[in-house]
């Protein structure tokens, strides 16, 4: 005996989808400002503001592509895909992670071609333009900060864009030596820097997307404990097979089978168990499998 519950349809609205404009905003504002940066990089000769201006580039992909996966996800279940395409959101920051590493890589290199051979800079140029940076990124870390506890692509998107603040800084601080003191080298050194501050937080995003499609259990599940609070159910024997899994953020899904010794009592026993994932853990997508203790142990030694 086995049901399956759960509370919302998975398709209707994962977390990325209830901040869909917010994360057109942040795009939008994310656009707008790169094709600033990509003009006063060259009008300056600043590698820190062309490094954030590329970084902003890969911001705007990822968000583009949150909000790809957002579309996808609002797609029906079919027999060929029967969660739908809502892990497309998953896939989607992995794919930003893996380019803003790549990304980095490439400001190294070049950070390495300037201090080898220090270009002129219009330092003036690069205040100018920095500063307004600042300001659009503080806005759009605004629009999507509500968001990224809630889901993973919007976590992605805010982590870049709390990057680009730091580069809009980094540029400033670039820009403020080169005029006072006529140092250049402070431009590759600071766009190095920026690089650099990507890694760390590129690494956790790229960890979580991988665990999700490993389908390892949520961190926010203690399942040890979980187990224990099904075997606190009267009449429950034992528990096998317990799996708890991530299908996209916000969505959390898990299956078990629970022995019991009397299935006369198999009803109220799986309520309580529904009840228990529910109340205790906020798991409301599960599947529960009830089965004979006589029978189960009967067959122990053929499984595998």
């Amino acid at each position: 005996m086995g049901t399956h519950s759960h509370g919302t349809s998975l398709s209707s609205a994962t977390a990325a989808g209830r901040h869909k404009n917010m994360l057109i905003g942040a795009l939008a504002l994310t656009t707008a400002f790169m094709a600033v940066e990509i003009i006063g990089g060259f009008w300056t000769g600043s590698l820190a503001l062309l490094a954030d201006a590329a970084h902003m580039f890969t911001d705007a992909g990822g968000l583009a592509l949150a909000l790809i996966a957002i579309r996808f996800s609002e797609r029906p279940a079919t027999p060929q895909k029967t969660y739908g395409y809502i892990r497309m959101e998953v896939l989607s920051a992995l794919t930003n992670a893996v380019v803003l590493m790549l990304l980095s890589i490439y400001i190294f290199y070049e950070a390495y071609q300037r201090f080898l051979n220090p270009p002129e800079l219009l330092g003036s140029g690069m205040l100018a333009v920095a500063a307004v940076g600042l300001v659009v990124n503080l806005i759009s870390m605004k629009l999507l900060s509500a968001g990224s506890s809630e889901s993973l692509n919007v976590k992605g998107a805010y982590f870049e864009v709390l990057s680009d603040v730091l580069g809009s800084l980094g540029v400033i601080v670039a820009a403020v030596i080169v005029l006072l003191t006529g140092w250049t080298l402070a431009d590759p050194l600071i766009g190095a820097g920026i690089g650099l501050l990507i890694f760390p937080r590129t690494w956790i995003l790229l960890k979580q997307a991988i665990h999700i499609l490993m389908e390892g259990t949520p961190p926010e599940v203690d399942i040890t404990l979980l187990e224990q609070k099904l075997l606190t159910i009267p009449g429950v024997t034992a528990v096998h097979d317990l799996h708890v899994w991530t299908i996209t953020s916000g969505v959390d899904a898990m299956s078990c089978h629970i022995i019991v010794a009397d299935m006369a009592k198999a009803r109220t026993t799986l309520a309580s168990a529904h009840q228990a994932m529910r109340s205790g853990f906020g798991l409301v997508h599960t599947t529960i499998q009830i089965e004979d203790r006589e029978l189960w142990e009967s067959e122990t030694p053929m499984k595998i």
